[in-house]
């Protein structure tokens, strides 16, 4: 049988953005997998970003995060530019703010579509957009004694 676009499920959903939010918890993958869950989607693309032992080629001993009142409402405006890019049937991404170790889940994204290729870019799409544009800050204490700030996520 061909494929075609005609059939609802091939389309984006009328509303996809499941799950935002900025926590002080840890995060959990159930959680933003469960929100994602769409009996038309074929593909779902799930990314984690934690928190590594080193940067920049320094050890890094802990980490906290931060981040501006508006964070929230920039992750929705972001997540609405990609359901508006790609056929989105569910759309998460949660971020941690305060003391991480290493280790710990510090963003949690995911997207479904109809299928897997789609759901690859969007997710791509909305960690790498989520990372350069919401006001996230990140203070890593590296192992020597020094100390880093680094702007969004």
């Amino acid at each position: 049988m061909a494929a075609t676009n005609d059939h609802p499920g091939e389309q984006g959903a009328q509303q996809p953005i499941k799950l935002i939010a900025i926590r002080e918890s840890a995060l959990s993958l159930d959680e933003v997998f469960r929100a994602v869950g769409d009996d038309a989607a074929g593909g779902t693309a799930l990314f984690v970003g934690t928190v590594r032992n080193h940067d920049g080629g320094a050890d890094v001993d802990a980490l906290g995060y931060s981040c501006h009142p508006s964070a929230e409402a920039e992750m929705r405006r972001i997540a609405e530019k990609v359901v508006a890019e790609f056929p989105v049937r569910a759309l998460a991404a949660v971020h941690r703010v305060g003391d991480l170790k290493v280790g710990d889940l510090a963003v949690v994204v995911a997207v479904s579509c109809p299928h897997r290729g789609e759901a690859f870019e969007a997710c791509r799409k909305l960690i790498d957009d989520l990372k350069h544009e919401v006001p996230i800050w990140k203070h890593q204490k590296f192992s020597d004694g020094t100390e880093e700030w680094v702007g969004a996520c």
